[in-house]
């Protein structure tokens, strides 16, 4: 298996995995090399250091890169990334931003201190548990970056 750094021709950059060098040339030949964040086609290797063993003993080989999340991207996953940009335009659009104080806001809605609307922000794992904990109902979506 080989890890590579690609690039879109939006300049997006994104991690696939292939089988081997040859894999790579004939997907990208036949375009189902797609980038997650824009869905073009057009995609090429980007710069990539080496991946060089630290330390331990001579003779022991490196261990094997842990593949990321997004193994290989596809067009499935493309079609994904456009659907979470739609849902953050659709979210950015009819709710109100309340940033690091979500967990706070959502309580008081939750507790009828303040009256009920939509909103968003960021809120850590742990505060996001105790959420959960009092019944606040609320979802995490992961965030995609706005397309350039």
């Amino acid at each position: 298996m080989i890890l590579y750094n690609l690039k879109c021709r939006k300049n997006h950059t994104f991690e696939a995995w292939f089988r081997d060098s040859a894999a790579y040339d004939e997907q990208a030949k036949a375009g189902t090399v797609i980038c997650p964040t824009c869905g073009s086609r057009k995609v090429e290797k980007a710069l990539m250091a080496p991946r060089l063993a630290r330390g331990g003993h001579g003779d022991e080989p490196a261990p094997p890169p842990q593949p990321t999340k997004a193994v290989m991207e596809t067009e499935q996953t493309a079609s994904t990334m456009r659907a979470l940009r739609e849902l953050r335009r659709k979210v950015e659009e009819t709710c109100d931003y309340v940033g690091p104080e979500f967990a706070e806001e959502a309580r008081r809605i939750h507790y009828g201190e303040r009256d009920p609307r939509n909103i968003y922000g960021e809120t850590s794992d742990d505060e996001a548990a105790a959420l959960r904990e009092e019944g606040v109902s609320f979802g995490r979506v992961p965030w995609p970056a706005r397309e350039s």
